[in-house]
C-alpha cells in the first residue's frame, strides 16, 4: 500500500472544499468553485511530470494506462494489477516516469490560459485522439452508465434521457464539443517541442509498435519480448476478463470495473471497434454526422 503524499493531501483539500462550496454557494458558484479546484490540483501536478498524457474522455486511455501499467510494472518487478495514477509508480521505482494523466478540462479554470502551448508547452505531452464519432458513442454509454450526477454537472453533460443520435449530435458533450477540443490542439501542434500524437486507431491496428513509440518518446528502450507481453496482456479480451472479474470486488481499481455487472454497456471496456458508432445510427443520420466532421475537424489528424 502506498503512503500519502503532498499530492494525495491536495486531493482531500480540493474534494473538502468542493462539498462545502456544493453545500453553501449556489448551484452555478458551486460548480465555479469545484472546477477551479480541481484544476488547482493539476496545475500543482504538472510542474512535477515526466510526460503528460492528454485525451478527450473516452479516446482510449485508460487502456493506455493499463499498457503502460504493464510495462513499468512488469519491467521493474511490481505487483500484477497495479494501475497508475500519477506518482506511486516512481515511488516505488524512480526508474519509472511520473505521468500525469488528463483530459485537459479544468487547467483552464485555475489559471486562465486557453492556448494549449501556453498550457502544456513546457511538458513532454503524448495526445491521443480518436475518431470523435466512436469517441461520441462511447461518451454516451459512459454519460448513461458510469458517470456520476456531480460529475455531469461540474463538466456540463447533458441532464435528463436522451437517445443515442441526440447525445452523439449535441453540441454539451457530442461531436461538436469533441472537434472543438481536437482543433483546439490542431491549432497549436506545430509550436510543441515534445510532443506525440497517438491515434487510438493506430494503437489497436498495431498495439505493441505504437507502445513501443510512445515508450522510446518518454525515454524507455523497450524490447520486443517487453513489448509482445504488454500488447498480450492488455488486449481487449484480457481487459474485458479482468473488468468481470474487478465486478464483485470491493478494493478494484474503478477504472477497470463495470457499472452493472450484469449489463455489457455499463462495462468500460466495450466493443473497442473502430467505425462501430455506426451501428447506433440510420443511414441517412450516418451521411449528415460525416458531413459535420468533414466540415468542422481540422484535417491534421486525419479523420475527415
Amino acid at each position: 500500500m502506498y503512503m500519502p503524499t503532498v499530492f494525495h493531501i491536495r486531493t482531500g483539500i480540493r474534494q473538502v472544499v468542493s462539498l462545502a462550496a456544493t453545500a453553501i454557494m449556489p448551484r452555478a458558484t458551486g460548480i465555479l468553485v469545484e472546477r477551479w479546484m480541481r484544476g488547482w490540483e493539476e496545475a500543482r501536478k504538472l510542474p512535477h511530470a515526466d510526460g503528460v498524457v492528454i485525451s478527450f474522455g473516452k479516446s482510449g486511455r485508460t487502456w493506455f494506462r493499463v499498457l503502460l501499467s504493464r510495462y513499468f510494472g512488469h519491467k521493474y518487478g511490481m505487483p500484477d494489477g497495479l494501475i497508475m495514477e500519477f506518482d506511486e509508480f516512481h515511488r516505488a521505482n524512480p526508474k519509472i516516469p511520473v505521468l500525469f494523466f488528463t483530459h485537459d478540462n479544468y487547467l483552464t479554470d485555475f489559471d486562465g490560459k486557453s492556448g494549449k502551448f501556453d498550457l502544456y508547452g513546457g511538458s513532454r505531452v503524448i495526445l491521443m485522439v480518436r475518431d470523435p464519432r466512436d469517441t461520441a458513442v462511447s461518451q454516451y454509454f459512459q454519460w448513461k452508465h458510469r458517470i456520476v450526477r456531480r460529475k455531469k454537472e461540474i463538466n456540463g453533460y447533458p441532464a435528463g434521457d436522451l437517445d443515442v443520435h441526440s447525445f452523439i449530435t449535441g453540441e454539451a458533450a457530442g461531436i461538436p464539443k469533441i472537434i472543438d477540443f481536437m482543433n483546439a490542439w490542431a491549432r497549436d501542434l506545430a509550436r510543441f517541442p515534445n510532443l506525440l500524437v497517438i491515434k487510438y486507431e493506430d494503437l489497436k491496428a498495431d498495439t505493441a509498435g505504437e507502445l513501443g513509440k510512445a515508450l522510446r518518446f518518454l525515454g524507455q528502450s523497450p524490447t520486443d519480448a517487453e513489448l509482445a507481453d504488454t500488447a498480450e496482456f492488455a488486449s481487449v479480451e484480457n481487459m474485458r476478463k479482468m473488468e468481470q472479474e474487478n465486478a464483485g470486488k470491493l478494493a478494484a481499481n474503478a477504472r477497470l470495473k463495470p457499472a452493472d455487472a450484469n449489463d455489457p454497456s455499463s462495462f468500460k471496456v466495450r466493443r473497442a471497434k473502430v467505425g462501430g458508432w455506426r451501428d447506433y445510427v440510420t443511414e441517412e443520420q450516418a451521411a449528415a454526422i460525416d458531413e459535420m466532421v468533414r466540415e468542422r475537424l481540422d484535417p491534421v489528424f486525419g479523420y475527415r
